[in-house]
């Protein structure tokens, strides 16, 4: 047998060792052999060999004749091994030698070769047991020399190997568990190893997603609360989730698509969000609209106590231009950071919904994919393209939805409009992931398997293509919509440094000829107010709003914050500037408390409206008759004073 190793390596010395130090590593050698459970006659031919190799190197014409012929075969052969040529009956003695040497692999090799025919050895013989259990041994070390080396799926093969080799043998079933127990830990190292790999080696990623699908459902999905720690080769689930998070970026969006689907329709919870999101990035980044149609319907049908469905369907919807629907889910948010973040947004509700969209996309949606850009949440761009803008066409036809005129009085926020009250500075600027914007929106998700990449956005609003689609049968001249019982008459001015046309407001009391509206001269300050007061300080908001509004003064300061106060102005310079005025009667007829916190109220209210728009010598130029509907107003309190937030129409 030739054995890849030279007398120093297989005794363990220093080619420049002396005799005395190699006589103290042979005693210490001989005193030390392997205690694994070889035969005593494999322990006694190791010890002759470490000998032999020691009387060479101890003899001064002996070890000159060796050390000259291992010069000349590295002259002659330079990527050459030196080799020792041993009898079979030592051959067992050599490989352990050869093991201890750490030349794990070469002895797993030679040790298989040796139990395959011709060589096989005599079924029961003492060499048959000891190759079966050298090879063992040195198949683990080999494959953590290998692992060490972040070779993974090398080492995973050597495993591999040496499992079936003991199979085959059938006589060391505790070898056997420990091969087993460690290809099983090295399965998340081998699926981040094939799947880093280039995407031309496709066999490779091939085999990575199938070993992560295994991985997935051996857990019992993402969340596996039942995971067993003590279990050879079992992840934590913290492990598992950095693990998880690692590897994501080497996954295709659609690849990702596959996977979450599956694990969700196996049973996985979890999963079903992260196809939401893996939807929402395909269809966002590829324009694909039908994806985010998708992600939506699949989002409706997930049930998770701990998360809050409405930011993430009002973004989509945002995104399919359903600005009336995303609205709604927007005013409903159960977080309160998110809330405060919204009541405290200097500009209208829907820049703040288009600033929060981008946020989302940017941090929540579109990282963590291969193929995917990460910094391409470009609204603009989004609302400007063909497809997209002939999708949400096709479900306007499809659902028979008309655009009225409360949704025309949704302004899409333009980057060139003076009037956009949500950033004065029009730059992008990307910051570290470990610092804080406290101007940005917090964080939409607080799921662990989403690792946001954090940005401090600025609006730089959406420009024509999303005016297109929320205004796709206005002309670029100025228009006139027709007052309804939820919008009234608006003027659009065509300069750019004219006062931004209204939100679609709530009806607001009128002046009664026999009884005009007074507005709030106190502010609310109570703790915890009344139904009572409450309902006070909306039908305040309606009265001194109406005031405002037929061309009288009103301190609506008192009952509002200055966003909707502004509006307000705003509302009334458009119809001073047309020589009209509005009189409108709207009172509150029921009122709910929705959600009550300590600075957050909301309420449900049912409001009998209607109006008459009016020229300045008292001619009727519109009305609206008596009906009623229901208006969501948000309190927020500002220092000790309660104030209104904001207001969404509803039905």
């Amino acid at each position: 047998m030739d054995l890849p190793i030279d007398h120093f390596r297989l005794l363990g010395v220093s080619p420049s060792a002396d005799p005395e130090a190699i006589l103290r590593r042979l005693e210490t050698r001989c005193d030390s052999p392997p205690d694994q459970g070889f035969t005593h006659e494999a322990l006694l031919q190791r010890a002759d060999l470490l000998r032999r190799s020691a009387d060479l190197l101890i003899d001064p014409a002996d070890r000159a004749e060796y050390e000259a012929a291992l010069l000349r075969l590295s002259e002659s052969h330079p990527n050459g091994t030196v080799g020792l040529d041993l009898p079979t009956s030592s051959e067992v003695a050599g490989l352990m030698l050869l093991w201890e040497a750490h030349g794990a692999v070469e002895a797993f090799q030679l040790a298989r070769q040796g139990l395959q025919p011709p060589q096989t050895p005599a079924l029961g013989s003492g060499r048959e047991a000891d190759l079966t259990l050298l090879a063992a041994l040195a198949c683990r070390d080999a494959a953590l020399e290998e692992q060490e080396q972040r070779r993974y799926e090398s080492a995973a093969q050597l495993l591999i190997d040496g499992i079936q080799l003991q199979q085959r043998m059938g006589k060391l079933p505790d070898q056997q568990r420990r091969l087993e127990n460690d290809l099983q830990g090295l399965t998340p190292f081998r699926i981040l190893d094939l799947l880093s790999r280039d995407l031309g080696d496709q066999a490779s990623h091939q085999q990575g997603l199938t070993l992560l699908d295994e991985l997935v459902v051996a857990r019992g999905g993402l969340e596996a609360a039942d995971v067993d720690d003590d279990q050879p080769g079992s992840l934590s689930q913290e492990d598992f989730e950095s693990f998880f998070h690692q590897i994501r970026r080497f996954l295709t969006v659609q690849e990702q698509i596959d996977l979450f689907s599956r694990w969700f329709e196996a049973g996985a919870a979890d999963a079903g969000f992260l196809t939401v999101l893996a939807l929402t990035a395909a269809g966002f980044s590829r324009r694909k609209p039908e994806f985010l149609e998708q992600a939506r319907d699949r989002m409706q049908t997930l049930a998770n106590a701990e998360l809050d469905p409405m930011p993430l369907l009002g973004c989509l919807d945002l995104l399919l231009g359903n600005v009336k629907d995303a609205d709604r889910h927007f005013a409903v948010l159960r977080d309160p950071d998110l809330q405060a973040w919204f009541l405290n947004h200097p500009g209208d509700r829907l820049a703040a919904q288009c600033e929060y969209c981008r946020a989302w996309l940017e941090r929540d949606v579109l990282p963590g994919y291969r193929d995917v850009d990460a910094s391409g949440a470009d609204l603009d761009a989004w609302f400007a393209d063909r497809d997209v803008q002939g999708f949400v066409d096709r479900l306007d036809r499809k659902a028979s939805r008309q655009i009225g005129a409360e949704e025309m009085a949704l302004a899409w926020p333009t980057a060139g409009n003076a009037s956009m009250e949500s950033s004065p500075d029009l730059d992008e600027s990307v910051v570290d992931s470990e610092s804080e914007d406290t101007d940005a929106p917090p964080p939409l998700w607080q799921q662990r398997w989403v690792c946001p990449a954090a940005a401090a956005l600025a609006v730089v609003g959406i420009a024509v293509g999303g005016i297109a689609l929320v205004r796709r049968n206005l002309d670029p001249a100025p228009l006139t919509l027709e007052t309804t019982s939820e919008t009234a008459e608006v003027e659009a001015i065509a300069d750019v440094d004219a006062p931004s046309l209204p939100l679609a407001d709530e009806p607001v009391a009128s002046l009664k000829p026999d009884l005009q509206p007074s507005a709030p001269s106190e502010p609310l300050v109570s703790d915890a107010p009344t139904e009572a007061e409450l309902q006070a300080l909306v039908q305040g908001w309606l009265d001194a709003k109406a005031l405002a509004l037929s061309g009288q003064p009103a301190d609506l300061a008192v009952v509002a914050r200055d966003p909707l106060v502004k509006r307000v102005e705003r509302e009334r310079a458009v119809d001073a500037a047309a020589g009209r005025s509005k009189a409108i009667d709207a009172s509150i007829t029921s009122i709910e408390v929705v959600d009550r916190k300590p600075h957050r109220i909301e309420l449900l209210a049912r409001v009998a409206y209607s109006d008459r728009l009016q020229a300045a010598d008292g001619t009727v130029i519109d009305e609206t008759a008596p009906t009623d509907f229901s208006v969501t107003y948000v309190l927020g309190r500002d220092g000790t004073q309660w104030r209104l937030h904001d207001y969404i129409p509803g039905s």
